[in-house]
């Protein structure tokens, strides 16, 4: 580059003083030692050394070489940033895609429940904003949030012989009911002793996410909280896929899906990805939300469950996800390409095997929902279970990064 320069230099006065056909010249010896398109080439010849005038009658000589930034009116201005960061703290501070693909229909509801208050300038600028943008704007603030730490599961076995072995590849269910489910321990670390487990299950088809808390791994209490998960779902359970531990690999959940006539599979043992769709709400809803502590008596028992309570319609009509369409290797590089992000409510009223009734009861429980407000009863239960975990031992980290989003989200909320 230093080279091109000293050559545009060299180049440029006899250049910028030669006849027309004496430029044709110059301009081809140019392009063959610098190796510039003609165009470019003759743009650069043509303007190095001309005098600029400036404010305040000073001259500068410019060099075509170099380049400036622009400066460009902000579109997205302050007003535009801030309504953009309360929305993104409301959902949860999911990632761009995601946002601008339900901005449409979060505005409107927000501003009916009095949450946000728009110009008609800044609500255009909002619906029109792009995915990318909207990454950009916020990258700030989704650093100084971000939160750290993985969850910990341990499979065990019980039955295998009598329950077959499904994996992911062949999850390519088109209709809601199939669902994978998985226990997420609350041991905080310190496996001993009993702990809290929370029980989670994920309908393929469309991502509805139903979570609950059990004392422990014993299968009666996973038992009984897949039965209350099960009256709550807004379809018809048609099969279950579970890892290989004992508190789902026995013959009391054996025995009830052969008289329910639900499907019951298992996953190969330690190959977690067959159970890749429960996985990964494992760590989005649940570890988000509760994180990584220990939860091992009543009162957290409670709170979860009531905490769940709030959590499964603010996840589940709230939160648009993407699923993965097709997945093509290309040499070394693997391209992935997703559908249109849309929420698990939004999947289950275009299925065609949900009846009218259905689907008119869900969307009866959404006109009534107001995302902000479901966001503040989460805030205010995970602040109680914090209080309850500061007189058992110091919080986390991931907690104290969780508490910090909380203060942020409630400030803005009030």
């Amino acid at each position: 580059m230093k080279d091109r320069r000293t050559a545009t230099k060299m180049f440029a006065t006899s250049y910028q003083q030669a006849s027309k056909k004496r430029k044709m010249e110059i301009l081809e010896e140019f392009t063959q030692l610098t190796g510039y398109d003609r165009c470019y080439a003759a743009y650069l010849l043509r303007q190095h050394g001309k005098r600029v005038a400036l404010k305040g009658g000073r001259i500068l000589l410019s060099d075509a070489t170099m380049k400036c930034a622009r400066e460009r009116k902000k579109t997205y201005g302050a007003e535009v940033l801030r309504v953009l960061k309360q929305i993104w703290l409301i959902m949860d501070c999911i990632c761009g895609k995601r946002l601008a693909a339900c901005l449409a229909e979060v505005v409107p509801i927000l501003e009916r429940h009095r949450e946000i208050k728009l110009s008609k300038r800044t609500r255009g600028l909002l619906l029109q904003i792009s995915a990318a943008t909207i990454d950009r704007l916020l990258a700030e603030e989704r650093r100084s949030l971000a939160l750290g730490s993985r969850a910990r599961t341990k499979p065990g076995s019980l039955l295998k012989s009598q329950i077959p072995v499904r994996t992911f590849a062949d999850w390519n269910e088109q209709q809601p009911g199939f669902v994978e489910v998985d226990l997420v321990g609350h041991e905080g670390g310190l496996a001993q002793g009993d702990y809290i487990q929370t029980l989670d299950l994920v309908d393929v088809y469309s991502g509805w996410t139903e979570t609950r808390a059990v004392k422990n791994k014993a299968q009666v209490w996973v038992f009984e909280a897949l039965q209350v998960i099960r009256r709550q779902l807004p379809f018809k359970l048609l099969g279950i896929d579970s890892d290989n531990g004992g508190e789902f690999i026995n013959l009391a959940l054996l025995n009830y899906c052969q008289e329910q006539k639900i499907t019951f599979t298992r996953s190969r043992s330690s190959r977690k990805n067959d159970n890749c769709y429960v996985e990964q709400k494992n760590y989005s809803v649940v570890r988000r939300a509760v994180g990584y502590a220990r939860y091992d008596d009543e009162l957290q028992l409670r709170l979860l469950n009531e905490l769940y309570g709030y959590l499964r319609l603010y996840t589940n009509f709230f939160q648009p996800v993407m699923k993965l369409k097709e997945k093509e290797r290309i040499g070394s590089k693997v391209v992935k390409r997703y559908d249109k992000p849309q929420t698990p409510y939004h999947r289950l009223r275009q299925s065609p095997h949900l009846s009218k009734s259905e689907k008119e009861k869900l969307r009866t429980t959404y006109e009534l929902l107001n995302p902000a407000e479901l966001k503040r009863q989460i805030i205010r239960l995970q602040d109680e279970l914090h209080k309850s975990l500061a007189k058992q031992k110091p919080l986390p980290k991931e907690k104290v990064g969780l508490r910090r989003q909380k203060e942020i989200i409630s400030q803005l909320l009030k």
